[in-house]
């Protein structure tokens, strides 16, 4: 499942889409079971074609909120139109590498105005699936400048270079890799042939698409490990259950006939959906799939949305 990484802070990377899907496919094993549905869904330009059919919208960040730092144009208003048709809308995001007040502070700059409270991520997600195991002392996968602001309570050590760092801390947190290594990931997958510990995952994501191509994600390292050392990491975001457990509680009663997931990703996004029951929307021409045939991988995966819309 390996791919090469290119030069730079987010680990940007110039394999193809074709490339990325395939990695995603290669651990579909790791991933929920497909539950069975009817093989079909429907084609619509936009998400407004589709409003009438549902009353809470969870909106994916890359690729329908954002490509990169660059908001995705008209997500904006159509969540404006949303609002003041009564309906809700949160966002679901597997962004674990930022704590919660710097993510909303970015979606401000992007133009969106969302409550804290309205953003679900697999960071939010990961801490609350720590239950007694927050006295541990955990090794960290992150990047230092993001600081540890939602973390400040756990005792915590960043794995960067020491050996000894990998060896002496009980369990492991992957949350971001921007400025991960080849070398430190070497250090992560001896020290776990040494000395098996757990390893949680804030961020299932392989890849994410970015401006100029794909940032190379905790998950693609995780799976890395699991290959390497049999060790079974424990996820904490899509496709799991667990990170749309946590935006059901927020919601409070609804009819989950009438909740829709909206993104750009058959792995995380749509698996996701399909596996706690709801409808999904794949969107077509931003994000994941930009300039590829969505359809055709659809059909070769078996994920099957019931939607498929060019654009927010």
């Amino acid at each position: 499942m390996g791919f090469g990484q290119g030069a730079g802070g987010d680990h940007l990377t110039a394999l193809s889409t074709e490339t990325a899907f395939a990695a995603y496919e290669a651990v579909r094993h790791r991933l929920p079971s497909l539950l069975p549905t009817e093989a079909g869904y429907r084609r619509a330009a936009t998400l407004e074609d589709i409003a009438d059919e549902f009353d809470v919208f969870l909106l994916d960040a890359f690729g329908v909120l954002n490509i990169g730092e660059a908001a995705i144009p008209g997500t904006r208003e159509r969540i404006e139109g949303f609002r003041s048709a009564g309906k809700r809308v949160l966002v679901v995001s597997n962004a674990a590498g930022f704590p919660h007040a710097a993510l909303m502070e970015k979606y401000s700059r992007l133009g969106y105005d969302f409550a804290p409270e309205d953003v679900i991520t697999s960071r939010v997600t990961l801490l609350a699936g720590l239950d007694g195991r927050r006295d541990l002392h955990w090794g960290l996968m992150a990047t230092r400048s993001t600081g540890l602001r939602d973390l400040e309570e756990l005792n915590i050590t960043y794995l960067e270079e020491d050996p000894e760092d990998y060896n002496r801390v009980e369990g492991f947190l992957l949350v971001g890799s921007a400025a991960w290594t080849e070398d430190r990931q070497a250090l992560l997958e001896a020290a776990l042939k040494q000395r098996a510990r757990p390893v949680l995952v804030g961020n299932p994501d392989i890849v994410a698409p970015r401006e100029t191509g794909f940032s190379v994600e905790p998950g693609h390292f995780a799976h890395r490990l699991a290959d390497c050392t049999g060790i079974a990491p424990e996820f904490y975001g899509k496709p799991f259950p667990d990170i749309f457990d946590l935006a059901f509680k927020r919601l409070g009663p609804i009819d989950h006939s009438r909740v829709l997931m909206v993104g750009d990703s058959l792995h995380t996004d749509i698996l996701g959906a399909r596996t706690v029951g709801i409808a999904s929307a794949l969107v077509a021409q931003y994000g994941f799939f930009a300039g590829h045939d969505a359809e055709k991988a659809v059909m070769a995966t078996g994920i099957f949305p019931d939607f498929i819309v060019e654009r927010p």
